[in-house]
């Protein structure tokens, strides 16, 4: 499946949902804020969220600090 992640094409062999994009890149669930064609994805639904050929997608990471 080919998406545009931050902006760069990619492909993805096993990247049928939110949840396993985010596994496949080695993120943790908890410290990401994802967008699928410009809407955000509520992290309760990353799961039950399916990608498609061409979406773009747009991964945040969260980074705490002092």
């Amino acid at each position: 499946m080919r998406l545009v992640l931050n902006g760069e094409p990619r492909e993805f062999e096993r990247a049928s949902t939110v949840a396993a994009l985010v596994e496949a890149l080695g993120l943790d669930t908890r410290t990401v804020a994802v967008e699928r064609n410009l809407e955000i994805v509520p992290r309760s639904l990353y799961l039950a969220t399916g990608l498609s050929d061409g979406d773009r997608i747009e991964i945040v990471h969260f980074i705490g600090g002092g």
